[in-house]
């Protein structure tokens, strides 16, 4: 996005995915915008409507009626938490961007306190739930999935997953997020050279609905981590991650061949029944093609042209954001 797409006098946008939340949303716009009142600072509440089957996008709508400020991007199915995030970021205009649930579990009130430690130093500033208000079983699994993201990601949060988060518009402007990787943003930042810290943030009973949880989340996240780690050290230089692995498994590969050739040609020894012969050429075939699929990953990279993969259809509020979705049209960004 570009600094002439902004809108003058936005202090903040917030990006709201919501998906069957139709009881809670207007208790949570309430709250923040007695909040942001109260700090007296422009801005915009972009709810994003994942596919819902209830009254969802029919009480945002009527908010928008209420207040302009408020804006709706529907989509036509449930494309997941990463492709509403995705499609908020299309559409803010503030300098700090905002992101919580819309189950009223994320506070409002935490904001000003977001946004004192942003403006001491850093570029993200990621909730942490320091006391959870969730079953056991999903406390447990959390614990295990932050630890495991902490070691393997280089960045040490207690809460990656955590909603509530506040960032500079920059940070949003350089991550693009598909998939599931909407866990990972604090990881994404870090890794592009973003400064990135938490705050212990207050966590509320779920008041509507039933949770979205479900452990499969945790099998696909640690997927999620191996392509976050990839693609963050090797997405334009594919050949440094392959060719290191081909090139070590070619020099084993090769080294065991001479051995072998040495002990045939002067130790007499016969290699039919010597099944390190078999290691030594696979390993030799196996580095040329890791050798192989770095070189065809330079190429891919190269010529690749990223899309994101979601359907708006509609947007109330934004039009200049996804043109043709403000008429009923479908918008595929």
């Amino acid at each position: 996005m570009q600094a002439s797409d902004r809108q003058p006098g936005i202090d903040f946008s917030l990006v709201i995915p919501c998906f069957n939340e139709s009881e809670s949303l207007r208790e949570l716009y309430r709250q923040i915008s007695a909040v942001l009142q109260r700090m007296q600072m422009s801005y915009e509440i972009i709810f994003v409507d994942d596919g819902s089957t209830d009254a969802s996008a029919r009480v945002i709508e009527e908010l928008h009626r209420q207040d302009s400020r408020v804006k709706l991007i529907e989509f036509i199915r449930n494309y997941g938490k990463s492709a509403a995030l995705a499609a908020g970021f299309r559409a803010v205009s503030g300098r700090y961007v905002v992101t919580m649930d819309s189950d009223l579990q994320d506070d409002p009130e935490e904001i000003p306190h977001l946004l004192a430690k942003l403006e001491s130093g850093y570029d993200l500033v990621s909730g942490w739930k320091k006391v959870r208000h969730d079953p056991l079983s999903k406390r447990l699994a959390s614990k295990v999935y932050n630890y495991f993201t902490s070691v393997f990601s280089g960045i040490r949060l207690h809460d990656f997953n955590c909603g509530l988060k506040i960032y500079r518009r920059e940070v949003i402007a350089s991550m693009r997020v598909y998939g599931e990787l909407h866990r990972y943003l604090p990881v994404i930042a870090f890794r592009n050279g973003f400064r990135v810290t938490e705050l212990p943030v207050r966590h509320h009973p779920r008041k509507y609905g039933v949770s979205k949880f479900g452990m499969a989340r945790f099998a696909r996240g640690a997927f999620d981590l191996m392509t976050i780690s990839f693609l963050t050290r090797y997405k334009m230089r594919p050949l440094h991650l392959f060719g290191v692995i081909g090139f070590l498994c070619f020099l084993g590969g090769f080294f065991i061949t001479v051995l072998l050739a040495y002990e045939r040609l002067f130790a007499n020894k016969y290699l039919s029944n010597r099944p390190l012969l078999f290691l030594g050429v696979l390993l030799i075939i196996v580095g040329v093609q890791f050798f192989s699929i770095g070189l065809l990953g330079e190429m891919i990279t190269s010529l690749r042209k990223e899309s994101d993969a979601f359907l708006v259809r509609r947007c109330i509020g934004c039009p200049d954001k996804f043109p043709g979705a403000a008429e009923d049209h479908f918008f595929a960004a």
